[in-house]
């Protein structure tokens, strides 16, 4: 992910021919990687399958339920502290993006000499990004519409719908449904934010921020609210739609890493 050449030093580790040099370059490499993310999700439904079996604790049936009918809980989903969790990262993103349209107001009535220019454009990338991929993309288009069920409502885990491969469409749910997770989405937006924070700011916020970014999605899949692959390819597809915007901001100001 490219914001200015002072994001990075001379010195990196990561081998100079395998880095992305532009927003583009990291567009491709990220929005290829969605994909087979997605292909190995579709070839592979175990995995999926097997990540969900580890927070599931199955429980004895009562007595009118089906003979073949599979019953138990995902017991974190219960727990008050870890709902109490979730629901503070729940809101931390929009709160995150109140505060950035805040600093884009008050950048705007910057003139001349002290309009940070690269600044303003960073945010607005930002701002664009949550509003086209968390938002309409992954809430308003791909929950309302995938089909998928939530591990808790499909018959493997205690529910009533079938359970169906990341990437189909042929699921019962009726809406709110499970492809893609939208609090993972948000979590990869957070993570995103980390290019566009200036030094030295963003070496102390770096590791908080990544870590809570990780903890939002693996939240949801513990509650039986999203397969991996929900939260996964939630994760990524923010960076997808970040690096494209800012792809597309560096056409008119071309910048490298």
């Amino acid at each position: 992910m490219i914001i200015d050449s002072s994001s990075f030093g001379r010195q990196e580790r990561f081998p100079e021919i395998l880095r992305p040099r532009t927003a583009g370059d990291a567009f491709v490499a990220l929005f290829c990687s969605w994909w087979i993310l997605l292909g190995l999700f579709s070839i592979f439904p175990q995995l999926d399958l097997a990540v969900a079996k580890m927070f599931f604790v199955p429980a004895q049936c009562l007595a009118f339920a089906k003979p073949s009918q599979i019953c138990g809980a995902f017991p974190y989903s219960d727990d008050p502290h870890m709902r109490f969790l979730r629901e503070v990262f729940f809101q931390l993103p929009y709160v995150v993006a109140a505060i950035l349209c805040w600093m884009l107001t008050h950048c705007w009535q910057q003139h001349g000499a002290t309009f940070k220019t690269l600044r303003a454009r960073n945010l607005k990338v930002a701002l664009g990004s949550l509003l086209l991929g968390p938002v309409l993309i992954v809430n308003l288009w791909l929950k309302a519409f995938s089909g998928r069920p939530r591990p808790r409502q499909t018959d493997l885990f205690g529910g009533t719908l079938d359970f169906v491969h990341a990437g189909s469409f042929a699921g019962k749910c009726a809406s709110n449904c499970s492809f893609i997770s939208g609090e993972a989405a948000a979590a990869g937006w957070l993570f995103c934010l980390i290019f566009i924070i200036p030094q030295p700011a963003r070496t102390a916020l770096a590791p908080p921020i990544a870590v809570v970014s990780i903890l939002i999605p693996a939240l949801r899949v513990a509650f039986g609210g999203h397969y991996l692959s929900d939260a996964v390819l939630g994760w990524l597809s923010s960076l997808v739609i970040f690096s494209a915007l800012l792809a597309l901001s560096q056409t008119t100001h071309p910048r490298r890493i």
